[in-house]
């Protein structure tokens, strides 16, 4: 029993010798990145880049104006497989929104955009005839603690 006390007491000393510095991790969170795959039918990559130059800017530059998002980009999957997606739609953002922060989000842009929520929703399913989401994944950055 002694010695077992012992053990525990010598672990214990060992573990506190241990700088605190050391006993962080090297890497920490940072900000999401959100990833839509995104595939384009034959003959309407022109009608979807339309779509991104015109309402899609509109809305994300609002937002990056908003302080809502960091930032937005559009990738071009430039080495595309069968099966594999023509674009990544990604944004930037540092934090998930709660639901209050969507209703008020949702409210501000569709005032900006002069639509409503169904309106909205009725353009996302007329594009939908030619765009299809593949996925949609939700990253978060890791950086370096030092």
């Amino acid at each position: 029993m002694r010695k077992l006390m012992l053990s525990a007491v010598c672990a214990a000393t060992m573990i506190c010798a241990v700088p605190a510095a050391a006993q962080e991790l090297p890497i920490k969170t940072a900000d999401f990145w959100d990833v839509a795959a995104i595939s384009v039918d034959d003959g309407h990559f022109s009608d979807y880049t339309d779509y991104l130059a015109g309402q899609y800017r509109k809305n994300m530059e609002f937002q990056k104006s908003k302080g809502w998002i960091k930032g937005y980009y559009i990738l071009s999957n430039a080495n595309k497989r069968q099966g594999e997606p023509d674009l990544y739609l990604v944004t930037v953002f540092d934090h998930v929104t709660t639901p209050a922060e969507d209703i008020q989000r949702e409210k501000e842009a569709n005032a900006f955009l002069a639509q409503t929520t169904r309106q909205g929703i009725a353009g996302s399913g007329q594009r939908a005839t030619y765009r299809h989401l593949g996925s949609d994944m939700l990253l978060q950055e890791m950086t370096w603690s030092h």
